[in-house]
């Protein structure tokens, strides 16, 4: 366990966490959301520094990141915990089962031998995924710091439901992230995620502002996030706070692999169709479709003469672009090729 970075200790040994956006208050012996920051004495602890419940080399589109480093793979990783309790959770059972138990689980591994292990499987990225990386920020800094020195890209897979002193720290070592907006309401980030929908927008664009690779991913759940309105809602955000290059992936779910939405049908294809026209429509020049493979929502076309630049099924693409310009027209594809 290491001494948490962002936290303020209080009177009668209290503690309140600054990493995320909860801003926990934590009493002695406990923990916050997260399951995994502890009161130690008044001092605040991260117990899952340097326990490693995931590690995998994954193809970079499985993220899903489309424009950075396409074709490659990247190092994953991930401890237990998470700030959100998202009943719609397919990774569960790290993120939420061990919360209740004195003990976190997980695989010893340091930073030195996280980088050591991208460099001996010659791999350009380290992606810090499965769960939200900012529940175990202390571990992921240390290893991007490292990285960095090495040559490596550090990609966050995050919620973005981050504190703005969490987002300053991890800045300088970041190269791309891929933010979640599950949905454009607040009373969904509440009932459905036990959050909150600003936060996650001002990460965002602090994360564009400054000079970060983003993507923005969107799961359309059934009578929950699937409403035209609020696809709307979210294409107009990224295209007028962010930029209309953002990638925007809006994906389907499945009621199977999910914590406690079981009950829930997948999103019909037409959904996700319709709010990828809806995104075009809007103005922005890359909208993709997921879980779904097979249609041609989940290429890239050039977004001046629409020539298909890569073509993709499942994890596997095939690039048919001039270093990241469209071989027909000349086109940037705002590709983020090293």
């Amino acid at each position: 366990m290491k001494e948490v970075y962002l936290y303020k200790k209080l009177e009668n040994k209290k503690a309140q966490c600054q990493t995320c956006a909860q801003n926990c208050l934590i009493l002695p012996d406990n923990r916050g959301i997260c399951g995994v920051r502890e009161n130690k004495n008044g001092k605040l602890f991260a117990l899952n520094y340097g326990k490693v419940i995931a590690l995998n080399i994954d193809p970079i589109e499985k993220k899903p990141f489309f424009h950075f480093l396409p074709g490659t793979h990247s190092l994953s990783i991930a401890t237990v915990g998470c700030n959100f309790r998202c009943l719609n959770c397919q990774n569960w059972d790290i993120s939420q089962g061990f919360k209740g138990k004195k003990e976190i689980p997980g695989e010893n591994l340091s930073p030195k031998e996280i980088v050591a292990l991208a460099l001996k499987n010659k791999l350009p990225s380290i992606s810090y995924t499965y769960t939200e990386p900012v529940i175990f920020l202390e571990y992921a800094l240390d290893t991007m710091k490292l990285a960095r020195k090495e040559g490596i890209k550090n990609g966050w897979v995050s919620n973005g439901f981050l504190s703005p002193e969490s987002a300053k720290l991890i800045l300088p070592f970041l190269d791309a992230i891929r933010i979640d907006i599950k949905s454009f309401s607040d009373e969904f980030y509440q009932k459905v995620c036990g959050a909150r929908l600003q936060p996650v927008l001002d990460t965002a664009k602090m994360m564009k502002k400054s000079g970060v690779w983003v993507e923005i991913i969107t799961l359309a759940i059934p009578t929950l996030s699937d409403s035209e309105e609020m696809f709307r809602d979210i294409a107009e955000f990224i295209y007028k706070e962010l930029c209309p290059e953002t990638p925007w992936h809006v994906t389907q779910f499945s009621g199977a692999i999910s914590w406690k939405l079981q009950d829930l049908p997948e999103t019909p294809v037409e959904t996700l169709k319709k709010a990828y026209e809806i995104g075009k429509s809007v103005g922005l020049k890359y909208v993709y479709t997921g879980n779904v493979p097979g249609i041609p929502s989940e290429d890239t076309f050039c977004p001046k003469c629409n020539t298909l630049v890569i073509d993709r099924t499942g994890y596997s693409i095939s690039r048919h672009d001039k270093q990241g310009k469209c071989p027909k027209c000349g086109e940037s594809l705002d590709l983020i090729l090293k």
